[in-house]
């Protein structure tokens, strides 16, 4: 069939081939399996899951042809910036690369906090130079927004601190993550 109004045919013609149970809706599942990262690693559970219920309209934790088509646009945004922030061209992001990405996108964090988002979302085999491909780029740059947006609503003086209780800090990570 063709392409509904306002979608992409080409991602009109994707999601038909990643809708393998031909329910009219892409799952966690079948969205992991449709995705890879520069050496060919799926995406993970996690930042599809992210992805699926950012896109997931009716809270059904599934997406339909419109969700999918504006989703492929986030993942090709994100991979611009992801290339523009490889500077080795290796296909990854390492910790020197990821620095200087906070710092351009205008986060000031510090080297050990980068050193643990590497560690935290880099593939899970011993390495010397640990890196992070694109799915887990995804994922940091997504929850460090989400978690800065809620740290901006209590720092209405934006001072860069605020006091809260711990209730109120579960609260916010609980809704901003989950």
């Amino acid at each position: 069939g063709n392409a509904p109004p306002g979608v992409d045919p080409e991602a009109f013609s994707w999601f038909q081939s990643v809708d393998t149970d031909h329910s009219g809706f892409i799952s966690v599942k079948e969205l992991k399996q449709a995705l890879v990262n520069n050496n060919w690693s799926s995406f993970s559970d996690e930042t599809c899951l992210l992805m699926i219920n950012m896109f997931d309209k009716t809270r059904s934790g599934r997406i339909d042809v419109y969700g999918f088509s504006a989703l492929l646009r986030f993942i090709q945004q994100w991979r611009g910036l992801f290339q523009q922030y490889d500077r080795d061209q290796s296909g990854s992001i390492s910790l020197s690369e990821l620095q200087q990405a906070f710092s351009q996108m205008g986060y000031n964090l510090s080297p050990q906090f980068s050193q643990l988002l590497v560690a935290r979302y880099s593939q899970r085999s011993p390495s010397p130079n640990p890196s992070i491909q694109l799915d887990g780029f995804i994922h940091i740059c997504m929850q460090l927004q989400s978690l800065t947006d809620a740290f901006r609503e209590k720092d209405t003086a934006l001072l860069g601190n605020v006091r809260l209780s711990y209730e109120d800090f579960l609260t916010m990570v609980v809704t901003r993550m989950l």
